[in-house]
């Protein structure tokens, strides 16, 4: 039995705004682990079998990432942490 992370652990139960540039790409944290939230900081290697999601803003301005890693819209939010 392996003891690595298979589901995502919520950062927190809300999104996580932060500026974004047009055609830049971000990694957005898919297990939860990192520190650098949203965004990945490699922690999954170590003890998850999630990997990032890359996201590439197509405009400047905010962007609303998903807090508790369970939206369907990932990585961004679209409000699934008013339901767990």
């Amino acid at each position: 039995m392996s003891d690595k992370l298979t589901h995502p652990v919520a950062a927190q139960k809300a999104p996580i705004a932060m500026d974004v540039e047009a055609g830049k790409t971000y990694a957005w944290c898919a297990c939860g682990l990192s520190k650098k939230q949203p965004l990945c900081d490699g922690a999954h290697k170590a003890g998850s079998t999630l990997t990032p999601i890359r996201y590439t803003a197509t405009k400047d301005g905010k962007a609303y990432f998903c807090g508790c890693k369970e939206s369907v819209n990932r990585p961004l939010c679209d409000g699934t942490h008013g339901k767990i």
